[in-house]
């Protein structure tokens, strides 16, 4: 089946939850193990931050949406819902490793399991816009690793200080 098939608002919530799902959460599991050493301190983040990030990412889609004063009502509000149930099932997803596996292989888990996801979007984002996969992929995948590190250093900085 073809994305092309699925409505704007459906690509656009669903891209945007994808992307904000795993960067939000590579970043919590990453920083939040390295500051706490809890794996509960990790899955209680995850789940909080499914709902709360949801919410936070679905308003701003629906804000953003109404600002640009070129869709209908029930474009925004379903940009809004696709947006809150992106971030907050894919957000989901990543307690599953945690649930599976031991401390560190878990976080190893879920950085392939976002690298994997975010690169899907990617090769979909590249073949629409006629771009190259691999470059698209590669930025876009570079990125997430920039908030692992910065995510991984703050919970060593959170250690030291609040520790």
């Amino acid at each position: 089946m073809r994305l092309k098939s699925f409505s704007p608002e459906f690509i656009k919530g669903i891209s945007f939850g994808l992307t904000s799902a795993i960067i939000s959460s590579l970043g919590i599991i990453v920083g939040v193990e390295t500051a706490t050493s809890s794996t509960l301190a990790v899955v209680s983040a995850i789940v909080i931050m499914a709902v709360a990030n949801g919410l936070s990412d679905a308003m701003g889609i629906h804000l953003s949406e109404e600002a640009e004063n070129e869709h209908t009502s029930k474009e925004v509000w379903l940009s809004t819902l696709f947006t809150f149930l992106g971030v907050c099932v894919f957000t989901l997803t990543f307690v599953i490793p945690i649930l599976f596996f031991s401390f560190p292989l878990y976080i190893w888990v879920s950085i392939s399991w976002g690298v994997i996801l975010l690169s899907l979007l990617s090769l979909y984002i590249a073949r629409e816009q006629g771009k190259s996969s691999l470059k698209v992929i590669f930025e876009h995948n570079a990125i997430a690793g920039l908030v692992v590190i910065v995510s991984y250093y703050l919970g060593i900085l959170l250690k030291m200080f609040v520790s």
